[in-house]
């Protein structure tokens, strides 16, 4: 998986900055920053995500698009 830029398909933008493990599962996931500012998580706020599911696909109005797009 590339590190970089991401834009959700919802249109807010995020920056990959590593995998990790789950200490209980080992599943792989993905840590990401918010790339705004969030009144409820403030700036850059930091994620996490299975990686399967970070690189997964959704529906939206009938169509399959990525859930995140890497953009650089």
């Amino acid at each position: 998986m590339k590190l970089g830029k991401y834009k959700h398909y919802k249109g807010k933008s995020y920056k990959v900055i590593g995998i990790a493990r789950h200490s209980e599962t080992l599943q792989e996931m993905v840590v990401y920053k918010a790339l705004y500012n969030s009144k409820r998580f403030g700036k850059n706020a930091l994620w996490v995500r299975p990686k399967e599911m970070f690189l997964g696909s959704v529906n939206v109005k009938g169509k399959k698009v990525k859930r995140f797009k890497h953009i650089s």
